[in-house]
């Protein structure tokens, strides 16, 4: 009898004509389309997020903003390549040598994703000697590992990410396998937009669909109108 009921239930509204059903129906079908693809997308890449989006410039010219990456695992297709180690193998990526890597800062999982270049690996306590640029001047200065991990930094950027600090977390440190998300393998040019305005893609996306059933259900009442003015053929006697 249950089961009656769920498929009688199911049927009404499938078939109502209702706006607020049809625009549920809608949303749900969105929803489902949407999460299809969630899915199919991190059983290709096996990470997630699958995608990100370009928020800044300090990619440029191999990634802009707006850009929407395609992110797999970073083993996947591979071992996760430096810039150091793809200079001696020829191995190039978004237009320089090694991976460009997505990870979050210090392990933080509440910081937004970086998305940068791994140049080269340390070990932990290994003192690192780079070059600061601050406007026009430069310094020279030693860093050292506190513990193992990748040096990273933006194409567009004139200083490694380990030698600047974030708020609320400090120093950014060298980043380890386990912070990692995964590497990036496409950029696509401006379908990252929508996820950068999430909000108002949302609201504009309601919007239309609302309009929309507003709008067939305003013709069908215009048809329901015309056929009951409209007068009946008189029969022959």
């Amino acid at each position: 009898m249950d089961a009656v009921r769920i498929r009688d239930a199911i049927s009404r509204f499938r078939t109502s004509t209702h706006p607020a059903i049809s625009l549920l129906r809608d949303l749900l079908w969105v929803f489902l389309v949407v999460g299809g693809i969630a899915l199919s997308l991190f059983l290709v890449s096996g990470t997630w997020p699958a995608v990100v989006t370009v928020e800044s410039e300090s990619m440029v010219p191999h990634m802009n903003v707006g850009d929407l990456v395609l992110v797999v695992d970073k083993d996947r297709f591979g071992p996760l390549i430096s810039a150091e180690e793809g200079r001696e193998s020829g191995f190039l990526s978004f237009g320089d040598y090694g991976n460009v890597i997505i990870y979050q800062p210090n392990g933080m999982a509440s910081i937004h994703p970086i998305i940068h270049r791994a140049l080269f690996w340390v070990e932990t306590g290994e003192v690192v000697p780079v070059t600061i640029q601050v406007d026009s001047y430069f310094f020279e200065r030693n860093i050292t590992a506190p513990h193992e991990g990748y040096i990273t930094k933006g194409d567009h950027n004139a200083n490694i990410d380990q030698v600047g600090a974030i708020q609320g977390i400090g120093q950014i440190e060298p980043v380890q396998r386990d912070w990692i998300v995964g590497k990036a393998l496409l950029a696509i040019p401006f379908l990252g937009y929508p996820a950068l305005y999430l909000p108002q893609f949302a609201a504009v996306i309601i919007i239309i669909l609302i309009l929309h059933e507003l709008y067939l259900s305003s013709r069908e009442k215009k048809e329901e109108g015309k056929a009951e003015k409209s007068p009946r053929k008189k029969g022959r006697r």
